[in-house]
């Protein structure tokens, strides 16, 4: 089995967390493309045949620009926080038609300490969100099969961390899944240790969890009229 990522892979991005700054960066830049983004790149390559199979509509872009990799330069413009850089990597696993329509998407972040995998809609637009709600409670039973699910629920965690404090107006409050409703991100994730991240099975588990995932962004395809 491949390995991708190393101890130098973290290292580099705890230095990076210490001295985020543009002087730092490019006196170790060499170590970022050999240890951080080309294994990454790699991985993502690799995981081009296990996504097909999940899904051909989503892809793994292994390209330096323009593919599933972030890059690691911040966007400062608007935050109050001017630190020029992420000190994680992260790549998002995404489907064909994302730059026509809003698309949920699978994602693979290294950070130390942080690592995690995940898929699904972060950050939708509130016609977004009104239509995904719109579709859960109209297929709430395929919603329970496909976000409910047992063995789904063992290995991820549906994140919370900015739901409604109360469920949205509109919506019959007995609905079985109203607090399902009060989401604003409908995401599934698991974190990531560091052992996992470097050794030397991480595309074979990776492969589990897109194929673990998979119900879950199919019903959110569907919410959206996307094909899966």
């Amino acid at each position: 089995m491949s390995r991708y990522f190393t101890d130098k892979s973290l290292k580099f991005l705890r230095g990076l967390a210490r001295h985020n700054e543009r002087a730092w960066f490019l006196d170790h830049k060499d170590a970022y493309e050999a240890h951080v983004r080309e294994p990454f790149q790699r991985l993502l390559a690799d995981l081009q045949a296990p996504l097909a199979n999940v899904s051909p509509h989503f892809h793994a872009d292994p390209k330096t620009v323009g593919g599933s990799l972030f890059r690691i330069q911040r966007d400062t413009r608007f935050s109050g926080d001017k630190a020029p850089y992420k000190p994680w990597q992260g790549a998002r696993l995404f489907h064909t038609r994302r730059r026509e329509v809003p698309a949920p998407s699978f994602y693979l972040h290294l950070q130390p300490g942080g690592s995690f995998v995940g898929a699904g809609l972060w950050h939708p637009e509130t016609d977004t969100q009104r239509r995904v709600r719109q579709f859960i409670l109209d297929n709430p039973g395929s919603w329970k099969a496909a976000a409910h699910a047992p063995a789904l629920r063992r290995r991820f965690e549906l994140d919370d961390s900015e739901a409604l404090v109360r469920p949205p107006r509109g919506f019959p409050s007995d609905f079985e899944f109203i607090d399902d409703l009060r989401h604003r991100n409908w995401v599934f994730w698991r974190p990531l240790d560091d052992a996992t991240m470097t050794g030397t099975s991480l595309v074979r588990l990776l492969s589990k969890d897109l194929v673990a995932l998979g119900p879950f962004v199919d019903y959110l395809c569907a919410a959206l009229d996307l094909e899966f």
